[in-house]
């Protein structure tokens, strides 16, 4: 099982940065097509990737994998990236790669994260969720801590500017001492793997105790080609006492996304794609609106992550994206479908290897599925 503990490996600084030339050799798995063009399944977060990569002095993009030579050569001509292969296995010998990110689906993760950290690079920023499984996900941690890799994940949401300035408030005492955590939103693995990870982040990542959940699967749905459930509902005890609940539904439309609930008040965030930020406390006659000047789905957020995981990596500290961080979101996941699956509480640390989700779907009768991103 791995440590909770911070184990984030030691690096030394590179060679070259006295002279403020790019240091780092990165190279990019997965170059897809952007955000809302013709033939997109996806966010085109690779693309937000290399914004990152460029907006940090101490990075080059050399190299870029992808099956589709096409997508390689747009990506290319708009972002760079020197050498172009179809398969990541030869980049990975070829280039001599420092940071490899991995902007593919969920179910090729594991095997790209393992052959990276094989590999020796120096970091790895994947794509979230982790995985379909649980034991993927311990496995792609144990080997990069084995082989002294940093690795993180893009949960993004850390770096807009709603959650930070909601985060400054609950220090300052704004609505007294955290007592609850409420998420909603369409499932629990693709979105719901960033409320857990928010649970965290709000309560100075303070591990988890127990989960106790249930999940419906009357319609499957299939999310960048991972199944779903059509219903879910977590409740979370964290170790300091604060509770956490999420629940899940694809037909969630109305009512807060997220929400901070106090000693002396709440803080809440709106429904939507751009939501807003509202607090309520002692202080106040009602709800007083906070401008935080960006969305919660902020997608510069993503390149603020990627600078941050550059500096860690040269000062040799947990970046605020750590694998670890990360993990302990998946868990809480795979803890609710081991829930659901023995219909009763869940003590942590979890010790599962698959995914109880998937493997009580593979043991029932066929369901009515929906496509969505896939």
């Amino acid at each position: 099982m791995p440590s909770k503990t911070n184990s984030t490996p030691q690096h030394s600084p590179p060679s070259s940065a006295a002279s403020g030339s790019a240091s780092y050799r990165v190279g990019i798995i997965g170059c897809g097509r952007p955000l809302r063009t013709e033939g997109a399944t996806g966010f085109g977060m690779a693309h937000r990737h290399a914004m990152g990569y460029a907006a940090s002095p101490r990075t080059q993009l050399v190299a870029l994998a992808d099956i589709s030579r096409e997508n390689a050569e747009a990506f290319r001509a708009e972002h760079g990236g020197g050498a172009i292969y179809e398969d990541y296995r030869r980049m990975l010998a070829a280039a001599e790669l420092d940071i490899v990110s991995v902007c593919v689906w969920p179910h090729l993760h594991a095997e790209m994260v393992l052959a990276a950290a094989a590999a020796r690079v120096r970091a790895i920023h994947c794509e979230k969720p982790i995985a379909p499984t649980f034991g993927e996900a311990r496995r792609m941690l144990e080997s990069c801590r084995r082989n002294g890799v940093q690795l993180t994940f893009n949960h993004q949401r850390r770096f807009a500017p709603p959650f930070s300035v909601a985060r400054r408030l609950l220090r300052e005492g704004a609505i007294g001492a955290l007592q609850r955590i409420e998420g909603r939103c369409p499932d629990m693995n693709d979105w719901g793997t960033h409320w857990f990870d928010m649970m965290h982040f709000f309560n100075d990542e303070t591990p988890a105790q127990w989960v106790m959940g249930q999940i419906d699967t009357g319609e499957i749905r299939t999310i960048f080609g991972m199944d779903h459930e059509t219903q879910g509902i977590s409740q979370v005890r964290f170790q300091n006492g604060v509770e956490g609940l999420l629940t899940t539904s694809a037909a969630i439309e109305m009512g807060a996304a997220f929400r901070l609930l106090g000693s002396d008040g709440i803080i809440e965030f709106g429904a939507g794609r751009e939501g807003g930020l509202r607090i309520f406390n002692g202080r106040s006659s009602g709800w007083r609106d906070v401008d935080p000047e960006g969305s919660m789905h902020d997608l510069d957020a993503v390149q603020k992550g990627i600078i941050d995981l550059v500096e860690a990596l040269m000062e040799g500290r947990e970046p605020e994206l750590s694998g670890s961080r990360a993990y302990r979101a998946a868990e809480l996941t795979f803890a609710t479908y081991e829930s659901s699956r023995k219909r009763g509480r869940v003590d942590l640390p979890l010790e599962i290897d698959d995914s109880p989700l998937l493997t009580m779907l593979a043991a029932a009768p066929p369901r009515p599925q929906f496509t969505s991103r896939s």
